[in-house]
């Protein structure tokens, strides 16, 4: 077949709801503008467009008000870098002064901070219970308690309500800022479920015997800006892994003996138990 027949040959369109191309007339296979729900993507967006209303773009199919962007925005802040004693940031860091590579390292992050302990499940498990009990304290209550699980799950059987600390029976510091910060910025923009977890924070705090987390946080913000629980969950994975990078690209320009979690005397250690014999 001659290279001409098959330029000619027309192409199907490749399109989602979410992003459309136009090839370039003298080659299909290059992208001459991209569209993302009908922005011209670097026509207009770039240089114009905040990265929170991409970021908002490709999951949700209209902008929010201004108001709601700054509300992403600040919590996006706020996950940037959950820090070293988290146990996704950990995972990041061994990878980085192991010699890991840059994916290796992101995605041990991934892996660990999936799950339903401060990860992006508890973050979805969260946001159900918002959509199973609104706003009503004593269907919150009801709810707390985790639900046995019937069937087989890719997550282990939930230990602890969703979103909340079990470590801790009142909210920490910088949970609790965070929490008045991001209340403050949605009642601007007329989004409820911030305001109302800090209203009924101690009352929560009284019914658990925990303290509110950060993915308690997360997922009430979330569910202010009208995400479903499987977006809230990609993008809490998403949204923490600057932090990790960080962390991991630190580790790497340092010995391993510099590791911040380094033991250097290991209590009954057993080559000294073998010396001693």
């Amino acid at each position: 077949m001659k290279d001409t027949e098959l330029t000619e040959r027309p192409l199907p369109l490749i399109h989602t709801e979410i992003w459309n191309e136009d090839p370039e007339p003298g080659n299909r296979y290059a992208t001459r503008a991209a569209y993302c729900r009908g922005y011209d993507v670097y026509g207009e967006m770039v240089g114009n467009a905040r990265w929170v209303e991409m970021l908002f773009l490709l999951f949700r199919p209209e902008l929010p008000a201004p108001a709601a962007l700054d509300l992403i925005e600040a919590l996006a802040v706020a996950l940037a870098n959950p820090g070293p004693r988290d146990a996704s940031v950990h995972a990041a860091m061994c990878g980085g002064i192991a010699g890991s590579n840059a994916a290796a390292s992101l995605i041990a992050a991934l892996s660990v901070g999936a799950g339903r302990y401060h990860g992006a499940r508890d973050v979805h498990d969260a946001m159900r219970l918002w959509t199973r009990c609104g706003m009503d304290l004593s269907t919150w209550k009801a709810c707390l308690d985790p639900v046995p699980q019937e069937t087989a799950d890719t997550w282990p059987q939930a230990e602890h309500p969703p979103g909340f600390e079990p470590h801790a029976t009142v909210t920490p510091g910088a949970t609790l800022t965070l929490l008045e910060r991001l209340a403050a910025i949605a009642r601007v923009a007329a989004l409820p479920r911030l305001g109302w977890l800090l209203e009924q924070r101690e009352a929560l705090e009284q019914a658990t015997g925990m303290g509110l987390a950060m993915s308690g946080v997360a997922a009430a913000a979330l569910a202010d800006l009208g995400f479903e629980p499987s977006e809230g969950e990609m993008l809490y994975l998403l949204l923490r892994l600057p932090g990790a990078a960080a962390h991991a690209l630190e580790q790497q320009r340092k010995d391993y003996t510099q590791f911040p979690f380094y033991a250097v005397e290991l209590e009954d250690d057993p080559a000294e138990k073998k010396e001693a014999v």
